[in-house]
């Protein structure tokens, strides 16, 4: 298990487990230079324990770069809750929502995929340090997102305030996906939806007058903007060769199935803003009000366009993968932060 750890690049990972609610739960906590660890609590089934923790791991690592390109004072982890015939839901996240408030503010969660708003009302039951303003957090990530989609039309040439007449296919119709499609309506931007959930799909598209793509066609859509909003992973080797929109901005974590990708787009001339900055929106949000005490966290989320936009153009000029840049960008934050830390350490003593 711990040569599995080094493996991941993990220092802390806490495994729990109920019995009698059949909890089984993988909590990575990936960084905690800048601040305690956030990040949110994913529920869905996995094939192995490994494949859990290996899922936990990376999506605790971009939640410490959000929060570092978010200009956050947090780090990053992540709760994976296994999904399994035996779960008791409510008596499960009753328990987990003990477990988080006894780590005493070191971890700050929220809902992610596959996790109900009625599981996280159990959880928030017993535990402070959940946030569950849905609607907030997701509106947050909408108005990060287009910032980002800005950036890259100004990348473009083009007036980056001008959404209206873009054309933008948003895969996913959840929570999060229905947030960012609202707010580009409201922008007069042209929509594409698709969700594996038809229904829900069909009810966005009806509210929005907005048309609908087949989940299996809508990431080689021909349109301006690709803003994948459901799962992690979908952008591999394979699709970035087919996709024919210029720009991908997404909401879901870790779109790219693997970090090499993002050569592929960039050889393709299409412009790509890592989900570390276009989905950094919650992470501001939440950690910004309750850590951070910010009455007005707009500034930061509207920042990220800035953010966006500088790693574009470093990008470009460098040769590297916007991946590459913004990790390197988050890694220097969270140094600074750390040496920052340190001094006001020493002046102390």
């Amino acid at each position: 298990m711990h040569d599995r750890l080094n493996e991941l690049g993990v220092e802390r990972c806490l495994l729990w487990a109920d019995q009698p609610s059949g909890l089984r739960a993988v909590v990575v906590i990936d960084d905690l230079t800048l601040g305690p660890a956030a990040g949110g609590i994913r529920t869905r089934s996995y094939p192995s324990l490994d494949a859990a923790l290996a899922d936990a791991a990376a999506l605790a690592r971009a939640m410490t770069f959000k929060c570092a390109l978010g200009g956050l004072t947090a780090g990053g982890c992540k709760i994976v809750v296994l999904d399994q015939p035996d779960l008791d839901r409510p008596a499960a996240f009753e328990r987990l929502g003990q477990l988080v408030q006894e780590l005493g503010g070191l971890v700050r969660t929220a809902g992610d995929l596959g996790t109900a708003e009625t599981d996280l009302q159990h959880a928030a039951k017993h535990t402070r340090y959940l946030h569950l303003d849905e609607a907030a957090l997701c509106a947050s990530v909408a108005r990060g997102l287009m910032a980002c989609i800005e950036a890259c039309v100004a990348q473009r040439g083009n007036d980056a305030t001008a959404l209206a007449g873009l054309k933008v296919a948003v895969q996913g119709c959840g929570a999060i996906g229905a947030a960012v499609a609202k707010a580009l309506n409201q922008q007069g931007v042209e929509l594409l939806l698709s969700d594996v959930d038809a229904d829900r799909a069909t009810r966005l598209a009806d509210e929005l007058g907005a048309a609908l793509i087949r989940p299996d066609d809508v990431l080689s859509a021909k349109v301006d903007v690709l803003a994948p909003c459901a799962v992690g992973g979908v952008v591999t080797e394979q699709v970035a060769r087919s996709i024919q929109a210029w720009a991908v901005v997404g909401a879901a974590n870790n779109i790219l199935s693997d970090r090499r990708v993002a050569a592929t787009l960039a050889a393709r001339d299409i412009l790509f803003v890592p989900d570390i900055i276009a989905s950094a929106g919650a992470a501001i949000d939440g950690i910004g009000r309750t850590v951070m005490g910010l009455s007005d966290r707009t500034p930061l989320i509207d920042a990220l366009g800035t953010t966006a936009r500088d790693v574009l153009v470093r990008a470009a000029v460098s040769g590297s993968t916007t991946v590459e840049i913004a990790e390197q960008l988050a890694r220097e934050r969270i140094s600074e932060g750390a040496a920052g830390a340190g001094a006001a350490e020493a002046d102390s003593d």
